[in-house]
Order: structure tokens, then sequence, then C-alpha cells
């Protein structure tokens, strides 16, 4: 009788170890797919909501700084006369971001306030450029 329990034991115990190492290698290969972050939260990026018919749509994530002006320099080139040729900079800031005006001619304004200083902006946000409005979105 004690041979018995002492197979059913090991049966069980063999099996107990299957689902574990089962478990382990299921969560290792989600793991490797998705670049070693699983559910990994989108990033936050900017996108142009009304302006230039060619860019308006466009989206640039914010993986770093991004300067917008009228001057083929800047990373997001908007031909408008109410733009300057270095306008502004979107910085990202951890769950948010960071906007600054460079000096502008026309001024920077978000959400209906200009910006006289770094302005934290975070996702819904609207930056306003002369006619132009970016928004801050996830993608």
């Amino acid at each position: 009788m004690a041979d018995v329990i002492l197979l059913f034991g090991r049966i069980l115990f063999i099996a107990l170890l299957y689902l574990f190492l089962f478990a382990a290698v299921k969560t290792g290969v989600g793991l490797v797919v998705t670049g070693g972050v699983r559910a990994r939260a989108k990033e936050l990026a900017i996108t142009v909501a009304e302006g230039p018919r060619e860019l308006r749509g466009v989206t640039l994530l914010l993986s770093g700084p991004i300067v917008i002006g009228r001057s083929a320099d800047a990373d997001l080139v908007i031909s408008d006369d109410f733009v300057s040729s270095i306008h502004a900079k979107v910085l990202p800031d951890g769950d948010g971001a960071i906007v600054e005006d460079l000096g502008s001619t026309n001024g920077t304004m978000v959400n209906g306030q200009p910006v006289t200083r770094p302005l934290r902006v975070r996702e819904g946000d609207m930056i306003e450029l002369g006619t132009n409005r970016l928004k801050v979105v996830r993608a």
C-alpha cells in the first residue's frame, strides 16, 4: 500500500513540475516576442490635428526632443507664415512632455493658454502654433 501512495506522489510531483515548466516557458516566450516588456505602454506622440493638408494626421513619437518650425532644420517643418523658423520644442518627460516656446514671433499656446515658460503637457492637450494645432496622443 505504501508503494502505491509513493508512486502516486511521484506522478503528481512530475505532473506539477511539467505544469510549472510549461508556465515558465510560456511567459519567457511572451517576453522575447514583445522585446522584453510585457504589456508595454504606448508611447507619447504629437499628431497634426489642424494645419497644412500634407501634414494633417502626421504623428511623431516623442522618443526625443522635437523642434517645430518653418526652417528645414526643424524636426517638424510647418510652412506657415505664422510659424517662426524655429518656433517651439517638445521634450518627453516621464508620462508627459514639456513644451517650450523658442522665442517665436507669434507665440505658442497650450489649450488656449500662452506658453511663457516651459510647460508640462499630457495626453489630450492641444499645442497651437499660429493656425496649426498639434494634439498630444498615445501611439
